[in-house]
């Protein structure tokens, strides 16, 4: 059944899937204005298996996650590592203040206060983060000064990275 009105009233009168659907009906020789120069079969084979593998997303997705996942692994272990650090800086301090608490006590002496800081930090953290303990008095206060290696890759690090000192006075 051809079409004896202009394009553009067809589609306001019938709509445009109607059209569609008259037009398959169509031979595709026919709707075609400028055939494409014909080729050697297999050359053209050819061409049309590499321009559909380049033209298609196919398997992109495994790839693209493979990408985001090792990001995003990375960035874990990146914030895993840091809270690792802070939780010894922590660990460190704390321990260095009940040590200078230890020793500030009336009747007790430096070695009260390193005993009680290397106690604490063999408790909660690993035996290489007790070595360096230095504890100074003077006439008010008791001054506890732990070193110990700051954590880069699991638990080894770099030595004497992490310094911290307490306070506490002498009763």
């Amino acid at each position: 059944m051809p079409c004896r009105e202009s394009p553009a009233t067809f589609n306001v009168r019938v709509g445009w899937d109607a059209r569609r659907r008259l037009l398959r009906r169509v031979p595709a020789r026919a709707r075609r204005v400028n055939p494409p120069v014909q080729q050697p079969v297999a050359r053209r084979t050819r061409l049309r298996g590499a321009a559909r593998q380049l033209g298609t997303d196919r398997g992109s997705a495994v790839a693209e996650w493979t990408l985001v996942a090792a990001l995003l692994t990375l960035l874990l272990l990146a914030v895993l590592q840091v809270s690792f650090a802070m939780h010894v800086r922590t660990t460190l301090v704390d321990a260095a203040a009940e040590g200078a608490r230890a020793a500030g006590l009336s009747g007790a002496s430096n070695t009260d206060g390193r005993i009680r800081t290397s106690e604490l930090i063999h408790t909660a953290l690993s035996d290489q983060y007790a070595d360096h303990i230095e504890v100074t008095r003077t006439d008010h206060i008791v001054t506890v000064t732990v070193r110990s290696p700051l954590p880069l890759l699991g638990l080894v690090g770099i030595p004497n990275g992490i310094e911290v000192s307490a306070h506490a006075p002498v009763e």
